[in-house]
């Protein structure tokens, strides 16, 4: 069975959702290699064989000290080590920037957004802000594809597998790049990544400023805080919680909008929820064309409710 090359940045346990789908993937259509990009330690390890990872390429030097061209160059030297059928990477920002440079280094074609991807390679992929799905094929060199966090079940850990082997590279020059010159470390909320949580709660231009009804609810769900552009350009969330066009794209099991009006440009970050359910005083919002549970009332009032009864069933 031909190897399937998954790029992984994982600083340390537990291993993300998102890498157990994408380890999980891989072993369905061949046999899991890791490209780490960074040393991983002996229980990082131990957790890649749970999942079938058999080897485990590591880089000889840091990564981090460049941007994404340093990860790009490694990739590709390992996958030019391993000669893998496809090689697998997460669906953020950096992931696709890494799959776009790895595929001129390799002259190999990409797929992004992927949901879907067959034991023939053949891609299954979210088009037109999710209204569509598209049945894709590279043709040229090693196909490399991005894949949407949410798309698969995670296999369960297997105990008691093999250690992997460990084969070090080289890192490669990457070129005139940006250097990091310092980093701050972002709070911790304890809420799961926006781009790989199974719940999200988003608030847009209705909260008015005050996400905590949206923060109560997400927390009891044990999801994440999204929002819209308009809610982030008014300085009432951070940058990184928008979802949309220009923000994130996510497909979690459950989305509940809360407050926005569902325009094209939220719609294209969020289309491809599982369940859709919106809360909007407004009856004529467009968020209620692609809802599929919708609430017409005030936020101020829905949200407490809903969480009051949350805590009823659980106690």
């Amino acid at each position: 069975m031909a190897s399937v090359l998954v790029f992984l940045d994982v600083p340390d346990l537990p291993l993300p959702r998102a890498a157990r789908e994408l380890l999980t993937l891989a072993g369905s259509i061949g046999e899991p290699v890791v490209a780490a990009a960074r040393r991983p330690d002996p229980e990082l390890l131990a957790a890649f064989a749970s999942y079938g990872a058999g080897k485990v390429y590591e880089p000889a030097g840091e990564l981090d000290g460049v941007l994404v061209a340093a990860k790009a160059g490694f990739l590709a030297a390992a996958a030019t080590a391993e000669q893998p059928a496809a090689i697998l990477l997460g669906n953020s920002f950096e992931d696709r920037e890494i799959a776009g440079r790895t595929g001129i280094k390799l002259s190999s074609g990409v797929v992004t957004d992927a949901v879907a991807v067959a034991p023939d390679l053949a891609v299954t992929k979210s088009v037109l802000a999710g209204s569509y799905t598209s049945t894709c094929r590279v043709q040229s060199g090693t196909p490399i594809i991005t894949v949407k966090a949410n798309s698969i079940e995670p296999a369960p850990e297997q105990e008691g597998a093999p250690a992997p082997e460990l084969v070090e590279l080289p890192v490669p020059e990457p070129g005139p790049a940006a250097r990091v010159t310092s980093r701050t470390g972002k709070r911790v909320s304890g809420r799961p990544e926006l781009s790989e949580a199974r719940v999200i709660v988003a608030g847009g231009r209705g909260v008015e400023g005050n996400f905590g009804p949206v923060e109560e609810l997400a927390d009891l769900l044990g999801g994440a805080v999204g929002a819209s552009r308009a809610a982030t350009d008014a300085g009432w969330i951070e940058h990184s919680a928008q979802v949309g066009q220009t923000g994130k794209t996510v497909s979690p099991q459950l989305y509940i909008s809360v407050g926005i009006s569902g325009a094209i440009q939220q719609k294209a970050g969020m289309q491809t929820a599982k369940v859709i359910v919106a809360v909007n005083k407004d009856a004529d919002a467009p968020v209620f064309e692609i809802a599929d549970f919708g609430v017409v009332g005030d936020l101020f009032s829905v949200l407490p409710q809903a969480a009051e009864e949350i805590r009823k069933r659980r106690s």
